[in-house]
């Protein structure tokens, strides 16, 4: 009796499917509506003239025995002849044959006569699949005008089955902010707007809830069950108090609908029917993995399914298990590795679960055994290698729930694995306050004497600079680098770090007297064989040859260093030689080669603060090329999102931005220079970056770089949001907008704009080039 919303696309696709095949299962987690779907899908087929549908409730079958016998009955019903015992259901007793069993949709003008095709709704099939199919094997093949439409929460596994896996509701598109109207395009908003009006008629989406909305939405994954429980409650629970209780959402979400399936009238009740149909093993590794609040793979899920018996070469065969039956969702991977999800509802209850098991306090300790050894590079270079940054980087929201838990407390692993997580974030140039506080954390809680102090030091010393920080920086790398040469053992590699991170800190700054200390670098750079960290000295002697224009000596290191840090180093010291190069062509009056310098770099980031010094860079190129205006949109936008000011520029560097800037302003006229300023204040973040990379024809772009074999358009980071990388993936499969989007359970508009950010983002003309340069990253 309530409003169908959404589905559109998955309707028409389903639709197309049922003309190609016999037995057609929609499949999908707890909630996500597959029986509305399938109903919805039914009425259509009979409302065409195309089908009468008769259905079969299977959710109250206890054993294969009623099963088959309801499913017989629905076939007799239906007009196909069974065999003995079709209306076996009726005759033998079978309890809730009558109110449970076969069914038909109500007959529609043009329904099909007898001899024409019939379409038998199987629904619930996910506890009775050893009944249902041996008997759908026996009874397709010899019945020509019958087709099967199952749901159920995994494929039935027959030949000639059909699988369509049934998601969310598509979701607002987290970067693209949003009006009320904007935000009814997705379709999870539009169906909470649309029951929440019912539970209370004065509920309007305004600018105020508009920002919980969405928020809702997601955190709830487009799930129609919980969005429906959570609209219900909406007299009571505005949809600021909802978001804030989304961490109690199976205490908070148990009023369902009173003529709804005792397993649908609260979330907690429909995950609980899927976890009591796994095996023992299954609900042990299912428990443990609902500690990874991001993606895993089948290396984190061995390390966690240890502390239940499971073997390691059993676990991908548990894996597989648990995405067939809908509790793990696998994920498209650039680099071609299985990766797995969790649905936030899921894992709340598989969290409970391990709670409730006393099991908890063991898998956490386990997942930071495994995150320290994945950390323990750190430990043993100066520079971290940029495979084991990027490792470090998809365990970022593991090594955050590790470190959030009670359960590290005073724990020793807990510097190295708050260092990790720092040093992810830079690799992502994120810089969050979130990694700083648990450095901080870490740093308070633990033995001052701890071995890995000097690691947690230099990092949290790294995130300050990141955030224009500088005098917190330099204190937190002295004390790293006093502590390290203190030691006893001396270890070469973390000292070599921690006078890294103070040199860099301190030559971007333009301090005066940090010779001593690079040459110090350099020496143990050497005696280690670290080949990055020693190309990063050249790098930062470069910069303290700039402000003294002995451009020779600045170009040989620089020449030097660029080819070992484009190949191995991690972002950031990567923009930092680049913006050297750019600023040293900038001093041989070779604006277009600094702009190609400035570009690389800032194609690095995904935020404009990543990538502040080359947004200035760009403004003086500018400048020198007579594009006057465009000086002055990149000045204002990087005063604006820089998070830089240019006051905090080095004093060299600032002169020759002041006198840019000058010149522009004097350049133009008054009204126009004003304009210009204002626009580029106005831009957004996106937007900034889009501008600086392709504000001109003409412009290096990704396109031409996947086209013309040159360097590619990211330097070490990505350039793109984990969402653009997962349509990226599907692009290069071949998928359509549609299909992704029907994967990634958002709607086509949300894809296309996705599409279109990216190209925009990258410079590149078509799909065929955006699938051409993924190729390119993942080799």
């Amino acid at each position: 009796m309530s409003s169908f919303i959404g589905r559109a696309d998955e309707l028409v696709e389903l639709r197309r499917l049922l003309r190609t095949t016999r037995l057609l299962t929609l499949t999908g987690p707890a909630g996500v509506g597959k029986t509305r779907l399938a109903l919805e899908l039914a009425g259509l087929e009979q409302r065409g003239g195309r089908s009468a549908v008769h259905l079969v409730d299977l959710g109250s079958a206890g054993t294969g025995e009623q099963a088959r016998k309801r499913i017989l009955a629905g076939l007799a019903d239906a007009g196909v002849e069974a065999g003995a015992g079709s209306r076996a259901g009726e005759e033998e007793g079978d309890p809730g044959g009558a109110e449970d069993g076969p069914s038909a949709l109500p007959a529609t003008r043009g329904a099909p006569d007898a001899e024409g095709e019939r379409l038998l709704i199987l629904d619930n099939c996910e506890h009775l699949l050893d009944a249902c199919g041996p008997l759908l094997g026996e009874l397709l093949p010899g019945r020509p005008e019958l087709r099967v439409l199952a749901t159920s929460r995994e494929p039935l596994r027959l030949p000639g089955e059909t699988v369509f896996s049934v998601t969310g509701l598509g979701l607002p598109d987290a970067e693209g902010g949003g009006s009320p109207g904007a935000l009814l395009g997705s379709d999870a908003v539009r169906l909470f707007v649309d029951r929440a009006r019912a539970a209370s008629s004065a509920f309007e989406l305004t600018e105020d809830n508009v920002a919980h909305v969405a928020t809702l939405c997601a955190g709830l994954d487009g799930l129609p069950l919980a969005l429906e429980l959570a609209a219900g409650l909406v007299r009571a629970f505005p949809p600021a108090a909802l978001c804030d209780r989304l961490d109690d959402r199976l205490s908070l979400l148990t009023c369902g609908w009173r003529t709804a399936d005792p397993r649908h009238q609260s979330l907690r009740s429909a995950l609980a029917w899927s976890y009591d149909l796994l095996t023992p093993a299954q609900q042990s590794l299912f428990r443990s993995l609902s500690l990874l609040p991001g993606r895993f793979g089948p290396g984190e899920a061995a390390a966690l399914a240890a502390g239940g018996g499971i073997p390691p070469a059993a676990v991908p065969e548990v894996l597989a298990a648990l995405e067939a039956k809908s509790l793990i969702i696998a994920c498209a991977d650039r680099g071609g590795a299985a990766r797995f999800r969790m649905l936030a509802s899921i894992r709340c209850y598989g969290r409970e679960r391990l709670r409730d098991e006393g099991e908890e306090a063991a898998a956490i300790d386990r997942l930071a055994d495994r995150l320290t050894h994945l950390a323990r590079p750190l430990r043993e270079t100066a520079m971290t290698p940029l495979a084991t940054r990027r490792r470090l980087a998809e365990e970022r929201d593991t090594l955050t729930c590790v470190l959030d838990s009670p359960i590290t407390g005073d724990d020793p692993r807990r510097l190295l694995l708050a260092g990790a997580l720092g040093v992810a974030d830079l690799h992502l140039g994120r810089a969050t306050g979130q990694a700083r506080a648990l450095l901080a954390a870490a740093l308070d809680a633990t033995d001052p004497g701890a071995d890995d102090r000097g690691i947690a030091l230099a990092t949290a010393a790294g995130l300050a600079a990141e955030q224009g920080e500088t005098d917190e920086a330099i204190r937190l790398a002295t004390e790293a680098v006093a502590r390290e040469r203190r030691r006893a053992h001396r270890n070469d590699p973390l000292l070599c770090r921690a006078l890294l991170v103070l040199s860099a800190v301190r030559t971007r700054r333009g301090d005066q007297g940090t010779a001593a200390d690079l040459r110090e670098c350099q020496e143990l750079a050497a005696r280690v064989g670290d080949p990055v960290a020693t190309a990063f000295c050249l790098t930062l002697f470069a910069w303290q040859s700039l402000p003294t224009r002995d451009l020779t000596r600045a170009a040989r290191r620089l020449d030097e260093a660029l080819p070992v840090l484009r190949a191995h180093a991690a972002p950031l010291p990567l923009r930092m030689t680049l913006f050297a190069a750019g600023v040293l062509a900038l001093e041989r009056n070779e604006p277009a080669r600094a702009e190609a310098h400035f570009t690389e770099a800032l194609r690095g980031t995904t935020h404009p603060g990543g990538g502040r010094l080359a947004l200035w860079g760009l403004a003086v190129a500018a400048v020198r090329e007579g594009r006057h205006e465009r000086a002055l949109r990149l000045c204002a936008a990087a005063e604006t999102h820089g998070e830089t000011a240019i006051a905090a520029l080095p004093p060299w560097f600032r002169t020759r931005v002041e006198q840019a800037a000058d010149t522009a302003r004097r350049a133009l006229p008054k009204a126009r220079a004003e304009n210009a300023l204002a626009a580029g204040a106005a831009l957004a973040s996106r937007q900034v970056l889009s501008y600086a990379l392709h504000g001109r024809p003409g412009a290096p772009t990704g396109a031409q770089n996947v086209v013309g074999g040159t360097t590619g358009a990211t330097a070490g980071d990505d350039p793109l949001s984990p969402r653009e990388w997962d349509v990226i993936t599907l692009v290069t499969t071949g998928l359509t907008n549609r299909q992704i989007a029907a994967r990634l359970h958002l709607s086509v508009r949300t894809v296309e704009t996705h599409v279109r950010n990216i190209r925009t983002t990258l410079g590149l003309r078509s799909r065929t080039h955006v699938a051409a340069w993924a190729a390119r990253q993942a080799g």
